[in-house]
C-alpha cells in the first residue's frame, strides 16, 4: 500500500498567502539549527544523528523496550485518549503494558499462538492485542471489519493463522469461516453473552485476562531484531493480496525516522490518526509512531467520518498531530473551516495518495496550516518527506528520509542523473534499511520482481532535481488508490467474473473530485446479457463485487464495451484503458 502524508507547522493566521507562510516557516525551522549552516549540510546533518539512533541490537522487542519503558519512567503519563464525541476516557501507558502483560499471559498455554488475525475497531483492546503479541512473539496480522468472509478465508490459509481476535459483530459474522481456528477470542461487552450461550468454542478476552490474574507472569520473549512482529496484505497488479512482514525492528526501530525528521513528534504531543485499525497506517501512526516518542494517541470512536465533526473536535481537543487521508481534507475543505480555530494543532499529515494542490491552498489559508507530502509504502517505513532541515518545496516529495538512499534508475537498472525521469528504487549499496521489508511472504516470484540487482523497486516513477530533491510522476504500475485504499485491479475483475453476465473486464482507475480516483470497469457482456437494461446490470454487478470481495473495492463506475484492448500475446492492456480515463 503506498502511503502519502502531508507536514505542517505553525499557524500563522488564514490571511497568509501560500508564499508568505512558506517563508516564515522556513525562518521558523531555520531557527531550530545552526544558522552558518546550508540547507543542504543542515539536511545532511540531522539525517546522519537519527541514522545514528537506528542501530538494531541482535535483540529488540516492542513491548520490552519501548512500552516497558515509558511504563516505568511515566507511569501516569496518557497513551490513549478515547472519545465517543460526548464522553472521555484515558488509559495510561502503565495500564496498556500491565493489560498487554496480561493479555500475553493469558494466551500462553502453554506456548502462544504463532499468528492472529486481529480484527478490532478503535477500542483499547486494539493496542492491548498489538503490544501483548510483540511481548509474547505472536505475530499480528490486521485486518479491517470491511473484510468478506471470503477475504478473511484466504488470509487464514496465506498465514497460517492459528487464532483470531475480533469483537462481537464480527464474531457472528464469520463464525462459520473461522471454524477450525485453534483459538478464536471474543472481545465482548455484558450483553454479548447469549453469544457465549450458544458459542461455547470462543474464548472470552476478559476470561484471558482473570485467568492471567491468578498465575505467574509469563516473561517478555527476548526477540530478534529481524523477527516477525506485523504481516500486513498489500493489493497488486494480479493475484490475490501479497504478504508483507514487517520485524520487531523494521517497524520497532524503523519509525524512528518519521517520528524525529518527519512528524517532529514529542513526548506531550497528542496525535490523532484517522485511520482504520485493518491498515499500515494504524500501525504506523497509531501505534509504532507515537509510542516511540512517549507521545499520546487520540481516538474518535465515530462510527464513520464526519468532516464538521472532526474540525469541531480539533477544536475542543489539544490535539497536536493531525493525519488523515486525503478524502477527509476533501471532505473538509467543503466546510466553513473559518467557523474554526485550532488553538493546539502544529502538524497535519495526509496519507495513501497524492494531495490536490486546490485542497491543499484552501487549507492553508482558512487554517494557517501548511501541508507538505511525504512518501512511503506498506512495504516500507517514511522514504521520502519534508522534515526538520528540509526546505519547503511544494509539490515535491522532499528528501530521502533517514535510513534511505534514494535513486532513479532506468529499466536496465542504470542510475539516472538530475531531472530524468525513471523508476524510484531504495539502494542497497550500502546495506539493507532497518525499515525495508525482506520479501514478500511465501512467494519468491514477486519478491524477486521488485528486488532487483542491488535494488528495491518501489513500482512508482519519479525524478529529481539538481538539489536533490524528489517529484513524484505516477505509478508504474496499474494498481488503484482510492481514498487511500489500495486495490488490484485482479481482485475487481475475477469478482465481476464470477457473475454470469460478464464474459470479460478490465478494472482502471478513473478520476474523482473526491476520492481522488475511483475504480471503473469495463465489461464485456455474455452474449445473453447484451439485451438487459444497463442501468439496472450496473448496479447488480456493483452489488456483487460488494458481496463478493471488501466493499471498497467495488466500481464505482461501469462501462459496458464490445472488447478490450489487448497485446499481442492477449494480455488485456489497461494501461489504454487508463489514460483514456485521464485524458491521456
Amino acid at each position: 500500500m503506498q502511503l502519502w502524508h502531508a507536514y505542517s507547522l505553525g499557524r500563522f493566521g488564514p490571511s497568509l498567502n501560500r508564499s508568505v507562510l512558506c517563508q516564515r516557516t522556513l525562518c521558523f525551522d531555520q531557527r531550530r539549527h545552526h544558522s552558518q549552516e546550508t540547507n543542504h549540510d543542515r539536511y545532511k546533518r540531522i539525517k546522519a544523528e537519527i541514522e545514528r539512533q537506528m542501530g538494531v541490537p541482535e535483540h529488540f522487542n516492542f513491548a520490552e523496550d519501548v512500552i516497558k519503558k515509558w511504563a516505568k519512567q511515566r507511569p501516569d503519563k496518557v497513551a490513549l485518549h478515547f472519545t465517543d464525541g460526548s464522553t472521555e476516557s484515558f488509559a495510561s501507558y502503565s495500564k496498556l503494558y500491565k493489560e498487554a502483560v496480561l493479555l500475553a499471559t493469558g494466551l500462553t498455554n502453554p506456548t502462544p499462538p504463532k499468528c492472529a488475525l486481529v480484527i478490532l475497531p478503535k477500542i483499547f483492546e486494539w493496542w492491548a492485542v498489538n503490544v501483548a503479541g510483540s511481548w509474547c512473539g505472536m505475530i499480528i496480522s490486521p485486518a479491517t471489519t470491511l473484510l468478506t468472509a471470503n477475504d478473511v478465508a484466504h488470509r487464514i490459509s496465506e498465514c497460517g493463522v492459528d487464532c483470531v481476535i475480533c469483537d462481537f459483530d464480527t464474531a457472528c459474522r464469520l463464525n462459520d469461516v473461522t471454524q477450525g481456528i485453534p483459538l478464536r477470542v471474543l472481545v465482548s461487552k455484558s450483553d454479548d453473552q447469549v453469544f457465549f450461550a450458544s458459542r461455547s468454542d470462543w474464548t472470552s478476552y476478559d476470561d484471558l485476562i482473570k485467568h492471567a490474574k491468578s498465575v505467574a507472569v509469563e516473561p517478555c520473549l527476548k526477540t530478534k531484531r529481524d523477527d516477525v512482529a506485523q504481516i500486513f496484505f498489500t493489493s497488486g497488479t494480479t493475484g490475490k493480496p501479497k504478504m508483507v512482514p514487517h520485524t520487531q525492528g523494521s517497524y520497532g526501530i524503523g519509525h524512528i525516522a518519521a517520528a524525529k525528521f518527519w512528524l517532529d513528534l514529542r513526548e506531550d504531543d497528542l496525535i490523532w490518526n484517522i485511520s482504520d485499525t485493518g491498515w499500515a497506517k494504524a500501525a504506523w501512526s497509531s501505534l509504532y509512531i507515537p509510542f516511540l516518542s512517549g507521545a499520546t494517541v487520540f481516538v474518535h470512536q465515530m462510527p464513520s467520518f464526519n468532516a464538521e465533526e472532526v474540525l469541531r473536535s480539533l477544536c475542543k481537543h489539544p490535539v497536536n498531530a493531525l493525519c488523515a487521508p486525503p478524502t477527509a481534507y476533501r471532505a473538509m475543505v467543503q466546510c466553513d473551516l473559518e467557523k474554526y480555530r485550532f488553538n493546539s494543532l502544529r502538524c497535519c499529515v495526509s496519507a495513501g495518495e497524492p494531495l490536490n494542490p486546490e485542497v491543499i491552498e484552501k487549507w492553508t489559508l482558512a487554517t494557517g496550516l501548511q501541508i507538505f507530502e511525504g512518501y512511503g509504502q506498506s512495504e516500507t517505513t517514511l522514504l521520502c518527506g519534508t522534515g526538520v532541515g528540509v526546505e519547503i518545496r511544494p509539490g515535491s516529495m522532499g528528501k530521502p528520509a533517514p535510513g534511505y538512499n534514494l535513486k532513479i534508475i532506468d529499466s536496465h537498472w542504470q542510475e539516472l542523473g538530475p531531472n530524468e525521469e525513471g523508476f524510484l528504487a531504495v539502494s542497497l549499496s550500502e546495506g539493507h534499511p532497518i525499515g525495508l521489508f525482506k520479501g514478500y511472504m511465501a512467494n519468491e516470484k514477486q519478491t524477486s520482481e521488485v528486488f532487483v540487482g542491488n535494488y528495491y523497486l518501489t513500482g512508482d516513477r519519479a525524478y529529481y532535481d539538481t538539489d536533490g530533491y524528489f517529484w513524484f510522476v505516477g505509478r508504474a504500475d496499474d494498481v488503484i488508490i482510492s481514498s487511500g485504499y489500495r486495490i488490484g485491479p485482479f481482485e475487481v475483475e475475477s469478482a465481476l467474473l464470477e457473475h454470469p453476465a460478464v464474459a470479460e473486464s478490465a478494472a482502471v482507475s478513473s478520476p474523482d473530485s473526491l476520492r481522488g480516483e475511483v475504480v471503473k470497469a469495463f465489461v464485456v457482456l455474455a452474449k445473453e446479457y447484451k439485451n438487459h437494461n444497463l442501468d439496472l446490470l450496473t448496479k447488480e454487478l456493483q452489488d456483487h463485487v460488494k458481496k463478493t470481495t471488501a466493499p471498497y473495492k467495488y466500481p464505482r463506475k461501469v462501462e459496458f464495451v464490445e472488447s478490450l484492448p489487448k497485446n499481442i500475446s492477449g494480455k488485456i492492456r489497461r494501461v489504454v484503458l487508463r489514460n483514456k480515463e485521464w485524458g491521456k
